[in-house]
């Protein structure tokens, strides 16, 4: 029971920080100090996508299901939940680099952004 529930921990984890790695930007627009955490999971989070390599967290997944007596998987996380679910059979990997570019530019316009409000004066951002 103890290694299913980690299994589904980690899926957990995996999908929060993934919505992290898309989304974290406009917690960077709230606040400049986002930054710190989210430019190191955003420059992974494209680097997964770009390398086409697998995450560790889909490992360590695929670990406690094993402990568990459940079948684990082959590819990654994304290939594994996110894509049956959003992208149409057959994602290619020209696809995840567009994934990636959009991500790279989604993010890069949320923290131009923040740089222009944080040069406009410290005081727009929430303290």
């Amino acid at each position: 029971m103890l290694p299913h529930f980690a299994a589904n921990a980690v899926v957990v984890f995996h999908l929060g920080f993934i919505l992290f790695v898309i989304c974290g930007g406009w917690l960077v627009l709230y606040h400049l100090r986002w930054a710190w955490l989210h430019a190191p999971a955003w420059a992974w989070g494209v680097w997964i996508e770009v390398s086409h390599r697998i995450c560790p967290l889909t490992p360590l997944e695929n670990h406690f299901r094993a402990l568990a007596g459940e079948a684990g998987y082959n590819g990654g996380f994304i290939d594994h939940y996110i894509v049956p679910v959003i992208y149409p059979p057959g994602l290619q990997p020209r696809h995840q680099i567009v994934m990636a570019v959009v991500l790279m530019g989604m993010n890069a316009a949320l923290y131009i952004a923040a740089f222009i409000r944080y040069r406009r004066g410290p005081a727009n951002f929430r303290e």
